[in-house]
């Protein structure tokens, strides 16, 4: 099917993934897993919570492998490859996308989150949503993927109990880490849309933001110019639709699990008009825990960096981080 592994898309914490073709003619991408535990939990996940949903901003799961310990994933093949290498500027990278095609992006992104947490007989957190994990197809339409890290949950069961942290940190909310923050739920997926808004904006590679963010944690900064009348750099654009993913950002990434709205209500503020909208409340100085800049920072920091703080952070609990 991949020509003895001819052709890498791509590799990640878990495995490789290859361009291959079946018989019947479709490009397909395999997914190699190079490290599965031993009881294939990762693996099981992936299989039991993909394969049962169909939704257009889902990847597909055409089919898997699972012989002796060899561990293989096949997907729809996605010709435009992951958001992140149209979002973030380097040389020799992709074309960066437009306003228009950015927003679109991210409004079938939230569609594909609010089907997970609403729109199945089960409810299924996702815990690694980001630029990665997010595929694009010729017509660059998301596709939410990477479900190793998924759980599935009763519909009717609003607070999940974890024995680890899971996520990519950048993106992991920030009850994940604390505990004593909130209660975990659907709204860590919530946190994690909203920094995957913050890439898409380019605020994390604001220069201005670069000077500052050692010293300040990330939104206070957004809110300190938003108060001190200033534009950000994102916001000289005269798009509504960029003042709009702005402002569902700043509701997505509140600290507070509580003041962060459901997935349904975030897709209804980006379908909605701007002038509908409210800036959120800035969060309080006195609620940082344990130095949680880290959390909102882009992941420049290496692994072994980011486990000793992820570790400074828990609860005691188990470490299960993966590092972009």
């Amino acid at each position: 099917m991949t020509r003895n592994f001819k052709e890498k898309l791509g590799q990640g914490g878990y495995g490789s993934v290859y361009k291959g073709k079946l018989q019947s003619g479709p490009n397909v991408a395999v997914k190699i897993l190079s490290k599965p535990k031993a009881d294939g939990q990762d693996f099981i996940n992936e299989v039991a919570t993909i394969g049962r949903i169909h939704h257009v901003n889902i990847v597909q799961l055409i089919g898997y492998c699972a012989e002796s310990c060899k561990r293989a994933l096949v997907y729809d093949f996605m010709p435009n490859g992951s958001l992140e290498k149209y979002i973030t500027p380097r040389e020799g990278g992709a074309e960066l996308l437009n306003w228009e095609r950015k927003f679109e992006i991210a409004l079938g992104v939230a569609r594909g989150i609010e089907y997970l947490h609403r729109g199945c007989d089960i409810q299924i957190l996702h815990f690694d949503i980001k630029p990665h994990n997010i595929l694009l197809d010729e017509n660059f339409i998301p596709k939410l993927s990477d479900f190793g890290l998924a759980k599935s949950y009763p519909t009717d069961k609003s607070i999940v109990t974890l024995t680890a942290v899971r996520g990519t940190i950048g993106y992991v909310a920030p009850e994940l880490i604390n505990r004593s923050i909130g209660p975990t739920s659907y709204k860590a997926d919530v946190y994690s849309f909203g920094m995957l808004l913050i890439d898409i904006l380019g605020l994390k590679t604001n220069s201005a933001a670069r000077e500052d963010m050692s010293s300040q944690y990330f939104p206070h900064w957004i809110y300190d110019q938003l108060d001190k009348g200033k534009e950000i750099e994102v916001l000289d654009e005269t798009h509504d639709d960029v003042k709009k993913l702005t402002l569902v950002s700043l509701w997505c990434i509140q600290m507070n699990p509580l003041d962060r709205p459901s997935m349904t209500k975030v897709v209804e503020m980006l379908e909605g008009e701007l002038q509908a909208l409210q800036t959120p409340p800035r969060p309080s100085e006195s609620r940082e825990p344990c130095s949680l800049e880290f959390n909102l920072i882009s992941s420049s920091i290496n692994s072994t960096e980011s486990v000793k703080l992820l570790e400074s952070c828990s609860d005691s609990a188990k470490i299960d981080v993966i590092v972009a």
